[in-house]
């Protein structure tokens, strides 16, 4: 625990030199005396928000927040022209992953700025515009892939798991979306325990990822774990859809309220418990 007798700047000048203590240890520590520095005004909400995210983004490994090959928006080279520059269109991407026969067979990526600049010329051919392919592991870290996205000048890598096929795709704006999202203060890095947090005012604050049977527990709620697994695959099972911030959603009694979402998945939620009514 960070020494209370220490002023606020001394605690924080530890953290610049070397001690023996476990790094789970100094990253709690470090967290805590940054957000007293934050409640002092000394740093501002959204700059604690991102340092979280750096070490969240220091925790997590591609298969957390790759796009999964079903919602990829994949380009058939075998495709006509014109059905490729539609589907571009409709897209509304910058980049795609192009396959050949298989979708676990990814030829190349497609920018959409080479095909529409040059698709009118003369014997144009897709194939002739194509970007190398970056593959890597499910297990890759992101603070990792952060780093060759800047060192190589790639935006995105084709995601490949234990049997070499495709998993889904992953940009580096989905990897910098976890240091600048709407990560709020009462969040804690990565610590299982921390995927349920009680607020002062009931509420509970629910990290996506967080599974079902720890839900329960927590809760005292019987939600089956049959068909899914986590609470953001609860919520978006019972909708049919991924909810947008700020939605409420009534599930058995439980009232969820949707803080972080992106397009893809949900992030972090409200959990309350609504009281039944009585005649």
């Amino acid at each position: 625990m960070p020494d209370p007798n220490k002023s606020l700047l001394d605690r924080l000048t530890d953290f610049l030199t070397p001690q023996p203590i476990s790094s789970s240890e100094r990253r709690k520590e470090l967290i805590e005396t940054l957000r007293e520095a934050q409640s002092e005004g000394l740093i501002d909400a959204d700059a604690l928000s991102m340092i979280e995210g750096v070490f969240q983004v220091g925790q997590l490994c591609a298969r957390d927040i790759l796009v999964p090959r079903a919602q990829i928006d994949w380009i058939d080279i075998n495709r006509s022209l014109a059905e490729i520059i539609q589907s571009v269109i409709q897209a509304a991407h910058s980049r795609f992953p192009v396959y050949e026969g298989s979708k676990d067979n990814v030829i190349g990526i497609l920018l959409a700025k080479d095909l529409l600049r040059h698709a009118t010329e003369k014997d144009f051919q897709v194939r002739d515009w194509l970007r190398p392919a970056v593959f890597i592991p499910e297990s890759k870290r992101l603070s990792i892939l952060l780093r060759d996205f800047k060192d190589n000048r790639n935006h995105l890598a084709i995601v490949v798991d234990e049997y070499s096929g495709v998993a889904g795709i992953i940009t580096i704006e989905d990897v910098l979306e976890q240091i600048v999202g709407d990560i709020e203060d009462e969040h804690d890095i990565d610590e299982e325990a921390d995927n349920l947090i009680a607020l002062d005012n009931g509420d509970i604050r629910v990290k996506g990822i967080t599974e079902i049977d720890q839900f329960n527990e927590t809760l005292g709620t019987h939600f089956s774990q049959d068909e899914i697994e986590t609470v953001a695959g609860l919520v978006i099972q019972h909708l049919g859809r991924v909810p947008k911030v700020g939605e409420l959603i009534l599930i058995d009694g439980i009232e969820f309220e949707i803080l972080r979402a992106d397009p893809r998945q949900v992030h972090i939620l409200l959990a309350r418990q609504i009281p039944k009514k009585t005649d």
